[in-house]
């Protein structure tokens, strides 16, 4: 699997915690969603909605000089979808395109949610990576 080292911390930082703790873990990082840019904030034409996502969750790409910045944004009623769009934050913000574009769409698996999250729900978070891989494609 191809990671880049700041996604594989994030993955190695859930592989490592409980399963009792799982849950709080995705909610820290609920939190930790960083707000818009100010300059992209109330751009609606820069965001594409992913509509896999049971709740509305919409993401932003840029490529520049090579590297991917990418942001989220998600209601705060929303942590599970909140938490998904965090990590990928944390894991893949100022990385490579290569790096970015040659993350697996499986991943998510790697993070051991399956028995605390929905199916459905985990498909949101791979939708998630896979929009923003087209993203980062179209725009190289």
């Amino acid at each position: 699997m191809s990671v880049p080292a700041s996604l594989q911390s994030v993955v190695d930082q859930f592989a490592r915690a409980p399963q009792s703790l799982r849950l709080a873990l995705l909610l820290e990082y609920a939190n930790a969603l960083p707000e818009l840019p100010e300059a992209w904030a109330g751009d609606a034409d820069r965001f594409e909605q992913v509509e896999e996502c049971q709740t509305p969750l919409f993401l932003a790409s840029e490529v520049e000089e090579g590297r991917v910045s990418v942001w989220f944004d998600a209601p705060p009623e929303a942590p599970t979808t909140r938490g998904f769009a965090s990590i990928l934050h944390k894991g893949l913000h100022g990385c490579t395109v290569e790096e970015v574009l040659a993350v697996p769409s499986d991943v998510t698996r790697s993070l051991e949610l399956d028995a605390l999250i929905s199916p459905l729900r985990l498909r949101g978070m791979e939708a998630m990576l896979m929009r923003l891989q087209r993203q980062v494609q179209d725009a190289s």
